[in-house]
C-alpha cells in the first residue's frame, strides 16, 4: 500500500472546478504534497455547496467539468506524480427528485426497482416531509395543484418548483382527467392513492418513514450493507480504483453504516491490498479504532484534541473557568449541560427515531409473553441509554456484539443502574439483553431495533456536544472542537506525549488534521485562542471592560438581556480569534467585511445553541437584537472600544502565530499523515462553515512559494509566508524520508532549565535516522512584557539529548546550520535564526 506522505484537501463547487484544480497541481507539486484530497466529486443537488448530497454516485459533476474534466485534473496529477484520494459518501444520498433513484421510489413505491436501496419503513406511505405547513393547510392555500410534469410530460402533483410524480396506476387510462383536477377533494383523493404523502417539514422529526442523516431531512439512509445496493452505489469509483486514477478513499460518517466493519471488509475486498482507506470517525477519550476494521486511520479530529494538550495552559484550568464564571454567571456543570443537551435532543429533533425504537422494543417485550413493562418505563430506560453513550456508538452485527463493545454496554448500562437517573429495572435489563445480542434475541426486529439503537447514539452525540453544548460553553472556544471532550482534562504535556506514542502504536497512517470543511474555526483562530488559557483573569477583566463600552448596545428583551453576558464572552472571543493580523482599527472597509463574516457566524451560534431561538423556530427580535450588537462592536463609530479592543489583542495575536507554527511543526513531525486544508498552509483564522469553506486566495498562495532562506521578519510571521515555507520545507522532507516519519520511534525529550516549562519537544528516529523537533509555547507572558525577540529569552535553558539521540551529528533542517551537541543542546543555539528547530541527523 503506498501511504501519503502528505494530503491536501480542496473543497469542490463554489468556483473550483476539475480544470482550476489541475491547474493548481504544481503548486502542489512544489509545495510538496503527495496526494490530492478531492472532496465528494459526484454529481449533487443543484446549488451544493459540498457536495455531501448526492444525487447520483456514477455520474461526475457536470458543474465540475463532467467525466472529460475529471480526466483531464487526473491527467495532470499523474503527469506531476500525485496520488489522488476521494471523499465518498456512502451512508446516505440526496431525498431529492433531481437523484433518479429517489425519484423512482417516490413515482412506484414499494415496486421500484430502487425500494430496498434506502432504509424505508415500508409498513406505512413514504413521507415527503416537503411543505412548509400541514397538507390541508398547503392544500386549502391553494399551494397544490396537479401539473404534467416539464421534464417528463407525465401527471404530478405541484408545489411550487418541485414535481412529486403520481403512480401510475393513478392516473392510467384517464391522464387528462387527472389534469384536469382542480378542486381540493380532487386533489386530496389523488394524493391518498399514492404511495407517498406530503407533509410539513415541521412534522419530520417525530413522524418520518426514512432514516435520515443526523436530523437534515433531505438526506435519506442509504442500505450499502445490501451487496446490491453497494455494487450500485460504488460502480464508478471501483472502475477508478482499477484505472489506477484513485489511490485512497475518505469514507463520510462510517459510524451511520448499518454494519461499518462489514462495509469496510467489503470495500477492502473490491478495492484491493494497495488501497489507502481512512474514515472519517470521532473516537471518545481513550477510544481507538477497532483492530480488525482494514483501515489505515480516521480523518484526525482526535490529533486536534492532543495539540491542545501542548498549547493550553493546564494550570489555569480552574482560574479560566472561575473567570467564565465571573462574567456569565452560574452556568451549568458540562456533565449537566450534555445531559441536558442529550435529552432535548432525544425528546425533540431525535423524537421519531426514539419512538421507532420504542416500538420495536415493546413488540419485542411483548412476543415473550413476560410481565408487560409500561410503556412510560420503557420510554425511559431506552432514553437513559441513549443519553448515557459516553462514545458514538458499539458495532454490534448479527453474528453478536464484540467484546470491547459488550464491555462498554455492560459498563453504560451500570452507570445508568447506578446513577441518580436510573429507570425501572426490568425495562433496563431487557434492553440490556436486546442490545447485547443475547441467546434467543436473534429475529428480524431484535437485529432491526440493535441495529438502529447503534445508528442513532452517534448523531445523538454529535448534535448534543457538537452542535449545542459546544455554543452554550463558551469558556475557552478553542476547545469547542469536533472530536473534543465536553469536559476536557486540564492541559497537559505528558498526556500529549502519550497520545502521540498511542497514535504511532494504533494508527500510525491517520491523517492528522488541524483545519477541515467541519471544524469550528481555522487551525490559527483556535492557535490564538488557546492564548486565552494563559491569562484568564486579565481576558475576564478585558472582557468587563469591553461589556461596559458597549452596554448601551444591549437590548432588554421579555426574554433577557440581548445579548446575555454568556453571549458576550463569547463575541469577543470569537472576535479575537477571526480578528486579521493586518487590520487596523480605523480601517472601515476591512471592519465591513469582517462584520459581514462574524453576523454569519453569529446567526449559527444562537441558532445552534438552541437556548433562545433555533433553526425551525427563530426568534426575530432576539436575533435581531443579537445581530446589532455585533454590528455595533466593528462599527467605524465604535472607536473607542475598538482601538482598546486591538491593543489589547495584539500580544495574543502574537503569541497565536507562534503558537500557529509550533502546531504546525507538530503537525508534519508527530506520528500520522498532515493534512492541509485548502489555504492553511498560510493563515486559516476561519469561523465556522460557511466561513471555512470560502475559496482562499490561490493566487498568492502560488506566486508566494518562494525558495531559498527560511523568511522570519515579523511581516513574514503574520502574512503567513512563514508558516507556508515551513509547511513546503517540511514536506519535502518527509517525501525524502518517508519512513522515518511512518515507522520512526516517537521519543518524548524533556527540556531543563529556566524556560522548559515553555518548550515541547520529541525526536523521530529509525536505525539510521534521527530527527529532533523543539519548539516553543506558552509564550503570551514573553509579548506582555513587552517587544523582546524570543531568542533572548532561551538562556539557561537545556535540551537533554538521552541514549541514541545524542552523540550525533546534526543539521537545522531550515538553515542548514550544523549541530554537534553531544549530551544536551543548549535552546539559545538552537533559536538563534529563529525560536524554534529542526534538527536532522546529519
Amino acid at each position: 500500500m503506498t501511504i501519503p506522505t502528505s494530503t491536501y484537501r480542496l473543497q469542490f463547487r463554489n468556483g473550483m472546478t476539475f480544470d482550476r484544480a489541475a491547474g493548481l497541481v504544481p503548486y502542489l507539486q512544489r509545495l510538496g504534497i503527495s496526494h490530492l484530497y478531492a472532496s465528494p466529486i459526484f454529481s449533487a443537488t443543484s446549488g451544493s455547496t459540498h457536495g455531501y448530497d448526492v444525487t447520483d454516485a456514477n455520474e461526475f459533476d457536470p458543474v465540475l467539468g463532467g467525466r472529460d474534466g475529471f480526466l483531464r485534473m487526473s491527467d495532470a496529477l499523474r503527469e506531476h506524480g500525485l496520488g489522488l484520494i476521494l471523499d465518498i459518501v456512502p451512508n446516505h444520498m440526496a431525498a431529492s427528485l433531481e437523484n433518479p433513484w429517489w425519484r423512482d421510489v417516490v413515482e412506484h413505491g414499494q415496486e421500484s426497482r430502487y425500494a430496498r436501496y434506502f432504509d424505508i419503513d415500508w409498513s406505512r406511505r413514504l413521507t415527503l416531509p416537503f411543505l412548509g405547513d400541514t397538507f390541508e393547510e398547503v392544500l386549502a392555500k391553494g399551494d397544490l395543484s396537479v401539473k404534467a410534469d416539464p421534464q417528463t410530460g407525465k401527471p404530478a402533483i405541484a408545489y411550487y418548483e418541485s414535481f412529486y410524480p403520481l403512480t401510475p396506476s393513478s392516473y392510467e387510462g384517464r391522464e387528462r382527467e387527472v389534469l384536469e383536477a382542480t378542486r381540493p377533494d380532487q386533489i386530496a383523493a389523488l394524493h391518498d392513492h399514492q404511495p407517498w404523502r406530503l407533509m410539513s417539514w415541521r412534522d419530520a422529526p417525530r413522524d418520518l418513514s426514512y432514516r435520515r442523516f443526523f436530523e437534515i431531512t433531505g438526506l435519506v439512509g442509504l442500505r450499502v450493507e445490501d451487496p446490491h445496493v453497494f455494487e450500485a452505489a460504488h460502480r464508478t469509483v471501483l472502475d477508478l480504483v482499477r484505472e489506477g486514477r484513485v489511490d485512497g478513499l475518505r469514507i463520510d460518517h462510517v459510524d451511520g453504516l448499518a454494519d461499518p466493519k462489514g462495509y469496510l471488509d467489503r470495500l477492502r475486498a473490491a478495492v484491493g491490498p494497495d488501497v489507502y482507506i481512512v474514515i472519517e470517525k470521532i473516537l471518545g477519550e481513550g477510544e481507538q479504532i477497532p483492530q480488525d476494521w482494514p483501515v489505515s486511520g480516521t480523518t484526525g479530529y482526535e490529533f486536534i484534541t492532543a495539540l491542545g494538550n501542548v498549547l493550553v495552559d493546564g494550570s489555569t484550568h480552574e482560574a479560566l473557568t472561575a473567570a467564565y464564571r465571573s462574567v456569565a454567571g452560574d452556568v451549568a456543570t458540562p456533565e449537566d449541560a450534555l445531559r441536558d443537551a442529550k435529552l432535548s435532543m432525544a425528546n425533540n429533533n431525535f423524537e421519531g427515531e426514539v419512538a421507532t425504537l420504542l416500538k420495536l422494543a415493546l413488540k419485542l417485550h411483548e412476543a415473550e409473553d413476560a410481565t408487560a413493562i409500561p410503556s412510560e418505563a420503557m420510554h425511559e430506560a431506552l432514553r437513559e441509554l441513549l443519553v448515557a453513550f459516553p462514545v458514538y456508538r458499539t458495532y454490534g452485527t448479527t453474528d453478536g456484539m464484540p467484546a470491547e463493545g459488550k464491555a462498554l454496554l455492560d459498563r453504560v448500562v451500570g452507570d445508568v443502574r447506578g446513577g441518580s437517573h436510573a429507570p425501572d429495572d426490568q425495562a433496563l435489563a431487557f434492553l440490556h439483553r436486546l442490545l447485547a445480542g443475547t441467546e434467543g434475541d436473534d429475529s428480524d426486529e431484535a437485529r432491526l431495533f440493535r441495529t438502529r439503537f447503534q445508528q442513532l447514539t452517534g448523531p445523538l452525540m454529535a448534535k448534543s456536544l457538537e452542535d449545542t453544548l459546544f455554543f452554550r460553553n463558551h469558556r475557552l472556544l478553542a476547545l469547542n472542537e469536533v472530536g473534543s471532550e465536553a469536559d476536557p482534562h486540564p492541559a497537559s504535556l505528558a498526556r500529549f506525549h502519550v497520545e502521540m506514542k498511542t497514535r504511532l502504536q494504533h494508527q500510525p497512517d491517520a491523517l492528522s488534521g488541524t483545519s477541515t470543511h467541519d471544524t469550528k474555526r481555522g487551525e490559527d483562530a483556535r492557535a490564538r485562542l488557546y492564548a486565552i488559557s494563559e491569562a484568564p483573569d486579565h481576558w475576564a477583566e478585558s472582557v468587563n471592560r469591553w461589556r461596559e463600552m458597549n452596554r448601551a448596545a444591549i437590548r432588554a428583551l421579555p426574554g433577557g438581556p440581548a445579548p446575555e453576558p454568556a453571549t458576550e464572552w463569547m463575541f469577543y472571543q470569537a472576535l479575537a480569534g477571526v480578528w486579521p493580523t493586518d487590520l487596523a482599527s480605523d480601517d472601515t472597509d476591512g471592519l465591513k467585511a469582517l462584520e459581514e463574516r462574524f453576523l454569519q457566524y453569529v446567526e449559527k451560534a444562537l441558532r445552534e445553541a438552541k437556548q433562545r431561538t433555533t433553526w425551525g423556530d427563530p426568534d426575530e427580535a432576539y436575533e435581531g437584537a443579537v445581530r446589532a450588537y455585533a454590528s455595533h462592536l466593528l462599527s467605524s463609530k465604535n472607536r473607542s472600544f475598538l482601538e482598546d479592543y486591538r491593543a489589547t489583542l495584539e500580544p495574543f495575536v502574537r503569541a497565536g502565530l507562534v503558537n500557529g507554527v509550533t502546531q504546525t511543526l507538530i503537525k508534519l513531525v508527530a506520528p500520522g499523515v498532515p493534512d492541509i486544508y485548502q489555504g492553511s498552509e498560510r493563515l486559516d483564522l476561519s469561523l465556522v462553515d460557511p466561513d471555512n469553506r470560502r475559496e482562499p486566495d490561490f493566487d498568492t498562495l502560488t506566486t508566494g512559494l518562494a525558495e531559498g532562506r527560511l523568511p522570519t521578519e515579523e511581516e513574514d510571521w503574520r502574512s503567513g509566508r512563514l508558516k507556508q515555507q515551513i509547511v513546503r520545507r517540511v514536506l519535502h522532507l518527509r517525501r525524502n524520508h518517508p519512513l522515518l516519519f511512518r515507522t520512526g520511534d516517537y521519543l518524548p525529550l524533556a527540556p531543563a532549565g529556566k524556560r522548559a516549562e515553555h518548550l515541547v519537544s520529541f525526536a523521530r528516529q529509525t536505525e539510521d535516522k534521527s530527527l529532533i523537533l523543539i519548539a516553543p509555547r506558552l509564550v503570551l507572558g514573553a509579548f506582555r512584557e513587552g517587544d523582546r525577540p524570543l531568542s533572548d529569552r532561551w538562556q539557561e535553558t537545556l535540551l537533554p539529548l538521552p541514549g541514541s539521540v545524542g552523540g550525533r551529528a546534526y543539521r537545522d533542517v531550515f538553515t542548514g546550520r550544523r549541530f554537534d551537541p553531544a549530551e544536551s543542546l543548549p535552546i539559545a543555539w538552537a533559536f538563534v535564526d529563529h525560536p524554534f528547530a529542526l534538527l536532522l541527523s546529519a
